[in-house]
């Protein structure tokens, strides 16, 4: 029989007991895994010394832009879905457009004209300056001369169309024009880049030939992107025939004309949608290009102030880059 003094004993016995290894029950129980479903995690002070506890960050990737090497004085990526810049190097600097401004003339002309409006090449219309091969008096329908023009960049062409479109504005307007004055149809291309919102764009020529010291239309790389995408969402047409690389056109006189894209690397671009080239002294290689980079994804690329090859291995880079950059989640990159 336990004694009271026996049991008092016992008590203070298990009390200590207790006490002692309380805590060693605690971790014990602290290191049993939850029944939870997750993995356990062991206790950072039971993992070898010096050993992580987090997961290292993710490598940060490279920027794909920079390692461009471009010749172009201005140049612009535009995401036309996104709506957002993805690489802008003096993007508002105001620069001579080339040919480039016959994609505008080619705005204001399908605004002004229908497609199957008649236009006969004037004798005037064959002095500007190079030879796509037009006769006096051959006769087109406007949507054929207006895709001969882009096509082969067809100073020619754009003087027979801008004389056309003027005369047709004079009648709506009510002004006296005479027929082989331009000066209506000049006011229309600055007047569609005001409604735009071309802040550094102004045109006077429909061509974009030099006159002397001055080009026949200034823009900056960025009103150029707002130009394309404008065009690609409004008048798609009009850059369809620009993504062929050859085209044999028939004229309503019934030539053929067969004619080679002044881009040369159209055939060579996945995607192509639209493509626009423009050289002069004053302007130097000018390039716009709409690129489907992936499953209806369409970007604009632009340079300008570029040299007559260098523009072609520029626009390269900067789809290359573009893409990566999309792919990966890269922010836009700007310098001025």
């Amino acid at each position: 029989m336990i004694t009271r003094t026996a049991q008092f004993q016992l008590f203070l016995l298990v009390l200590v007991m207790g006490f002692l290894l309380g805590p060693q029950v605690i971790e014990a129980l602290q290191r049993i895994p939850q029944n939870d479903g997750a993995a356990a995690t062991a206790p950072a002070e039971n993992l070898p010394e010096g050993a992580q506890t987090t997961l290292p960050a993710p490598e940060k990737r490279p920027d794909p832009f920079e390692q461009l090497a471009l010749s172009a004085k201005g140049a612009y990526v535009w995401d036309i879905n996104a709506h957002r810049k993805i690489y802008a190097e003096n993007a508002d600097a105001r620069l001579p457009l080339a040919s480039v401004t016959k994609v505008m003339m080619a705005l204001a002309a399908t605004e002004a004209l229908l497609q199957d409006a008649k236009i006969t090449i004037g004798v005037g219309d064959l002095y500007e300056e190079g030879d796509t091969g037009l006769y006096v008096g051959e006769i087109w329908t406007f949507e054929k001369l207006l895709a001969f023009t882009l096509v082969a960049s067809s100073n020619d062409g754009a003087s027979a169309i801008a004389t056309e479109a003027s005369a047709e504005l004079g009648k709506t307007s009510g002004a006296a024009a005479v027929p082989a004055d331009k000066g209506l149809f000049i006011a229309k291309m600055n007047e569609k880049a005001r409604a735009i919102g071309l802040a550094q764009t102004a045109f006077y020529n429909e061509s974009g030939l030099d006159a002397g010291n001055r080009s026949g239309g200034y823009g900056s790389a960025r009103d150029m992107a707002m130009l394309f995408e404008y065009v690609f969402r409004k008048h798609p047409e009009i850059l369809l025939p620009t993504s062929s690389g050859v085209m044999d056109i028939q004229s309503e006189s019934g030539f053929i004309h067969h004619i080679a894209n002044t881009n040369q690397d159209v055939p060579h671009i996945p995607g192509i949608i639209g493509s626009k080239t423009g050289y002069t002294d004053l302007a130097g290689g000018n390039l716009v290009v709409i690129v489907d980079i992936g499953i209806d994804h369409p970007i604009v690329v632009v340079v300008l102030g570029s040299t007559r090859e260098g523009r072609f291995t520029d626009v390269k880079q900067l789809i290359t880059a573009a893409t990566e950059a999309i792919v990966n989640g890269s922010t836009p990159k700007e310098t001025n």
